[in-house]
């Protein structure tokens, strides 16, 4: 059974190219590990590849201090000029997480959708994300936690996170079930800039 957890840390996400297979290249997941390491403002460090692409992503949750956070993310930034050239830095503020109905499983998979919303469809899409599709999604079986954040310093604004125990979750009739909703079909013609990824946790 779905259901809300505590309040989310908020997080900082790491954008960059994952390496070729040129030893030569260091592994992204290490190198943040070594640069995040000790920091007080850190909870927790996920590094995730793209499946389809050489896109990775790191979700750092850091503790919810406008002041910190910002000053880790500027320090990230600077560190990882060098280190990961063209990693692009982004603060995110939490909104909602939601315990999935198969929480406390492994989920080696992370689907994420990140989209901008037509002006004026504002409210409704935030609606329908927080009271109907967020928790009909975590309560599909498969799914571990469903989270949703606002892009604080860029595009897309939203960005919805979705901790899977199989990728094949998506394609599954209880998942298709939530997005095939009335409401769902009202709002969905309403994203712009929208981006869907799944990954592969490393």
């Amino acid at each position: 059974m779905a259901g809300p957890l505590d309040v989310p840390p908020d997080a900082l996400l790491v954008r960059f190219r994952w390496p070729g297979s040129d030893p030569s290249e260091a592994d992204p997941s290490e190198t943040l590990r070594a640069l995040l390491a000790g920091d007080p403002v850190v909870r927790d460090l996920r590094v995730f590849r793209a499946l389809e692409t050489d896109e990775g992503h790191a979700c750092v949750d850091i503790a919810r201090d406008e002041a910190a956070g910002a000053r880790l993310a500027a320090a990230l930034r600077d560190a990882l000029r060098n280190a990961l050239p063209g990693a692009e830095v982004l603060r995110l503020a939490a909104m909602t997480r939601v315990a999935g109905a198969s929480a406390g499983e492994a989920a080696p998979w992370h689907y994420v959708v990140e989209t901008d919303v037509q002006p004026g469809c504002e409210e409704d899409f935030n609606a329908w994300y927080e009271q109907e599709h967020l928790p009909g999604l975590a309560s599909v079986p498969g799914t571990v936690r469903a989270m949703r954040y606002r892009n604080v310093d860029g595009h897309p604004r939203y960005r919805a996170c979705y901790d899977l125990v199989r990728a094949e979750i998506l394609g599954s009739p209880p998942w298709l079930a939530v997005r095939a909703t009335p409401w769902s079909g009202r709002v969905r013609p309403t994203f712009v800039n929208t981006r869907r990824t799944m990954f592969r946790r490393v």
